[in-house]
């Protein structure tokens, strides 16, 4: 029997998904699975025909898509849109990628269906750098110039050289290439190392935020500082999953079909439980943005003191 080598982390993750996972992109969800038992089932006569199989990631990504549409309902209808647009913009993206993953996955050319995915990739790998522009904004409005300055080039300086020792990188080669599969490549290199980049911000952003919110009017019962506190639970989540599965995929060697199952089965237990993480994450961020901040109920109810004082002045005139 021959020892065979595992597949390198980037090349499971190309056989595995349609498009890399994208924490940060606060999506980072497998497709739904197309699986022929199930269906099979449904069509036979007797009492299984009136059962309904799904397996944990149907139910997985019936949850989170309800929650992301639940999540868009409550910015727009809280009106949180107009002071988090872009974190709207964001949540948009990643339920749109989820949807058409869902839709196209095994319906059209791999070719076509990579292109469409990977172009979905990089917009949210961008719409998660802007969103922690945003929150950053947002936390530390009232910050010196000088102080913001320093601080993101900090943050940054620690972020690029952690994501410059991760994971392997494509040769210059390849990177120069000018064919279709190259340029695939170059889109899939962008969204995976965006991810990686965004969600080291955002966990740094969350240690700042914690430390430092309150001075600043973001202390914890904030929107900003909850938004933030997802975003590193959902960051911290896949890095987690992205280091164990990279570490079991340079140590382990396959003798038999039967161990590469096995290890498939493990890499799908991992992922459901960052899916998992991100469905919590999703309802922690449904029930905060839900409730108004202390000091907007505050407000709320000072403007509305001299409305009701009004008519009780005409009264007694």
């Amino acid at each position: 029997m021959v020892k065979e080598r595992l597949f390198t982390t980037a090349r499971i993750e190309a056989v595995s998904r349609p498009y890399p996972a994208s924490s940060s992109s606060l999506a980072g969800h497998r497709p739904y699975k197309l699986r022929a038992g199930p269906a099979q089932q449904l069509g036979r006569p007797g009492k299984d025909a009136m059962h309904f199989h799904l397996s944990t990631d149907q139910v997985l990504w019936t949850l989170t898509f309800a929650a992301l549409l639940v999540l868009l309902v409550v910015l727009l209808g809280r009106d949180r849109a107009r002071r988090f647009p872009l974190f709207m913009a964001s949540i948009a993206v990643v339920t749109l990628r989820l949807l058409v993953t869902r839709l196209l996955f095994n319906r059209i050319k791999p070719l076509v269906l990579s292109e469409i995915l990977l172009t979905l990739a990089d917009l949210g790998v961008l719409a998660a750098l802007l969103v922690i522009v945003e929150m950053a904004r947002t936390a530390f409005a009232q910050a010196s110039r000088w102080a913001a300055i320093g601080v993101t080039l900090a943050a940054l300086a620690v972020s690029g050289t952690a994501l410059a020792v991760w994971g392997p990188w494509p040769s210059w080669a390849t990177l120069r290439a000018s064919s279709t599969l190259a340029t695939l490549r170059r889109m899939q290199m962008a969204a995976e190392k965006g991810d990686l980049l965004a969600g080291m911000l955002a966990i740094e952003l969350a240690f700042l935020v914690v430390f430092f919110g309150r001075r600043f009017h973001a202390g914890w019962r904030s929107h900003v500082h909850r938004i933030v506190l997802g975003l590193a639970a959902v960051a911290a989540a896949q890095l987690a999953v992205r280091g164990a599965w990279q570490a079991i995929t340079l140590k382990a060697v396959v003798h038999s079909r039967a161990q590469y199952d096995s290890l498939m089965t493990v890499r799908d237990r991992m992922y459901s439980a960052n899916d998992i993480v991100y469905l919590c994450v999703l309802i922690w961020w449904i029930v905060c943005l839900w409730c108004d901040e202390p000091g907007a109920r505050a407000d709320g109810a000072e403007s509305s003191a001299p409305r009701i004082a009004k008519p009780a002045a005409r009264a007694a005139t």
